[in-house]
């Protein structure tokens, strides 16, 4: 019922990201969709992408401070709203959304969150019937 998220710890200094993305580029991996939050000091980038394994170890081996957590993708209804109903429906079970973000996919509203508590918000996902995506549904390298 998840996807595997990598989170990149970088510095706010110019070229830290670009060092990041070129060493994604350089091992052919699939940037479907990303984020950066950011301190004084430092971002969390964080991108969903095609293979997070062999990207969370390039990145690792490369020096670059990586985790993979698990984040839930719901696909939105394709109407103004979508967003709001579904996080109605874990503020009505009381569940905080500690993040999120969203991105289109083949036409379709994708939103990724990280629930503060997983299994209940999992509970909520099969009440009100949302379609999750897996790592199946994403984009892979052509």
């Amino acid at each position: 019922m998840t996807i595997r998220q990598l989170s990149i710890f970088i510095e706010n200094q110019s070229g830290t990201l670009q060092k990041v993305l070129e060493l994604v580029k350089q091992s052919r991996i699939q940037i479907i969709a990303c984020t950066i939050a950011d301190t004084a000091e430092y971002g969390i980038f964080r991108i969903i992408c095609s293979e997070p394994d062999r990207a969370c170890k390039e990145l690792k081996e490369a020096g670059v401070a990586v985790a993979i957590s698990e984040v839930f993708a719901v696909e939105l209804d394709n109407q103004p709203g979508g967003a709001a109903d579904v996080v109605g429906y874990f503020s009505q079970a009381g569940i905080g959304i500690t993040y999120m973000y969203a991105f289109l996919l083949e036409g379709r509203g994708i939103m990724i969150f990280k629930p503060a508590r997983a299994v209940e918000a999992e509970e909520v996902i099969r009440t009100n019937k949302l379609r999750c995506l897996s790592e199946q549904d994403l984009p892979v390298n052509a």
